[in-house]
């Protein structure tokens, strides 16, 4: 028997069934299940789960956010579970804070096996919050397992997308990127037609980390090729 708490996100409650079944014979009897993005914050908040497996498409939301709450006051593991199947929402899931990925359609047993081997080497390294990892230049700090950037010290209130953009930039300081590139990297879709979805993101990120918006020099850009992140302190 397991004493962990798992959490079980998903929109189809056949899906919920099936795998709290399989993690009821697997010996994990501390099992709740949510199938909306309101309830699964609500019942992290609840029972305190130790291990979140967490769909990415929600009726009201992205798995995503619930990921990035989750993120903001807790290193516990966090399993994707996606009919998505491309690298890049791959890349995406991994970049956001989860764990691991997998992807539908999937076996409950294998999953329930992974969760297993996730515990073990938690118990075998003493802990189970995710390693220490932070990223800095220019000023800002990346705390990766918490997905969360400070600046110059300070935490930064930012949505999802404009983490992932500075998150991007902060981990390739100096480097210079397309809108396209941005976008792709970020939003983990095609980039066609986005030139005024990452303006907009740009300009309110600026807003948040900018003495004068208007005159940037920390997020820059290079006209007629796209933006970096300066490398120099301030």
């Amino acid at each position: 028997m397991f004493d962990q708490i798992l959490l079980l996100v998903d929109d189809e409650a056949d899906i919920l069934r099936l795998l709290q079944t399989t993690l009821n014979k697997e010996g994990f009897n501390r099992v709740y299940t949510a199938s909306t993005a309101e309830a699964a914050w609500r019942e992290f908040q609840l029972r305190k789960p130790d291990l979140v497996v967490l769909d990415v498409m929600l009726p009201d939301g992205e798995g995503y956010e619930v990921c990035r709450k989750i993120r903001a006051v807790s290193p516990i593991p966090i399993f994707f579970l996606s009919a998505r199947t491309e690298e890049l929402d791959k890349i995406l899931g991994f970049a956001i804070g989860g764990d691991d990925y997998v992807t539908k359609p999937f076996s409950p047993r294998e999953l329930a096996y992974r969760i297993k081997a996730r515990f073990r080497s938690a118990e075998l390294t003493g802990s189970n919050s995710a390693p220490s990892k932070t990223f800095c230049a220019g000023g800002f700090e990346f705390d990766e397992p918490h997905m969360e950037i400070r600046m110059n010290g300070t935490p930064l209130d930012l949505t999802p997308k404009e983490l992932g953009l500075l998150a991007f930039l902060v981990k390739n300081p100096g480097r210079l990127f397309s809108k396209e590139t941005l976008y792709t990297q970020v939003w983990g879709e095609d980039s066609v037609g986005i030139d005024n979805t990452i303006m907009v993101h740009i300009r309110r990120l600026r807003e948040k980390i900018e003495v004068n918006p208007s005159a940037p020099v920390r997020l820059v850009t290079v006209k007629g090729l796209g933006y970096k992140l300066m490398v120099d302190d301030r």
